[in-house]
């Protein structure tokens, strides 16, 4: 930076609040360029690493978001997938038994209980996140945390899948996976277990009659479509394209459904 450019950098504070948050700001010409400022809300080392939850301020609008092992996971900012996610694994609006694998900022668990929907069992591997929720440090986790209908639970959900959590069993309505990026740009590579074709014919056959199964991914994953298509035919990819500042992006929902037939009959269908 130039020193006439350095000369520039200025303190912007809003005129409305003598508490209002200050901005650093960078003035070039006749525009001003507001420098984000960001606040840690919590922080948490764990043996998967580094998990941090803060908020950016930019004097326009403010935003949480999730950083892992210093990679960005997600923020508040665009939340429009996580809610065509839940919409695409109900359908019908209404369900029984709903399971989600990763709470994340809560915006899918948000979107599925907006639903008529009975009980939802949301499995985060990460402690630190559900135990933020339950204090409350966002809006939103906290009004996941106190919906009587969603019981958060500690754990790998692919374990719960494979039937390896007796507190936990299906079958389920839906069963959406909202796990990492999916099964690309991954931040843990051991997550790539839980879209393996075993874990994901485990899942497809925990379904109830007519259930779907739901994945949210960063981008299209043919491997995984694959794996999909080869369950049941009735596999599907969802492209969404949205906004993330000036790019735009493509982010890449999969559903497959039971047909309305019985468990024992979904099962064997699955089966090796």
């Amino acid at each position: 930076m130039s020193p006439a450019v350095a000369g520039l950098l200025v303190r912007a504070t809003s005129s409305s609040s003598q508490t209002a948050p200050k901005f650093d700001c960078l003035a070039i010409g006749d525009t001003v360029w507001v420098m984000p400022t960001i606040e840690t809300l919590a922080r948490h080392d764990g043996p998967r690493g580094e998990v941090v939850l803060r908020r950016r301020l930019d004097g326009v609008r403010e935003a949480e978001e999730l950083i892992i092992n210093g990679v960005f996971v997600m923020d508040s900012t665009e939340t429009s997938t996580e809610y065509l996610l839940g919409e695409l694994a109900i359908p019908s609006g209404h369900a029984q038994r709903v399971l989600i694998g990763g709470l994340g900022l809560g915006y899918t668990a948000s979107a599925i209980s907006a639903q008529e929907i009975a009980e939802i069992d949301v499995v985060e591997i990460e402690p630190c996140l559900i135990d933020w929720a339950h204090q409350g440090v966002t809006e939103r986790l906290a009004a996941v945390a106190s919906d009587p209908r969603i019981r958060l639970h500690t754990g790998d959900v692919r374990l719960v899948l494979q039937g390896q959590c007796d507190a936990l069993v299906g079958p389920w309505d839906a069963i959406v996976l909202d796990v990492d990026n999916g099964p690309d740009f991954l931040i843990h590579g051991q997550n790539r277990a839980l879209y393996t074709g075993e874990v994901l014919r485990v899942a497809y056959a925990q379904l109830t009659a007519g259930g779907m199964l739901a994945i949210w991914c960063q981008s299209a994953a043919p491997m995984l479509r694959a794996v999909l298509e080869g369950m049941a035919p009735s596999t599907r990819e969802h492209v969404i394209e949205v906004s993330r500042g000036e790019r735009r992006v493509r982010y890449v929902i999969y559903t497959v459904s039971r047909p309305p037939y019985s468990l024992s009959e979904a099962r064997q269908e699955c089966a090796p």
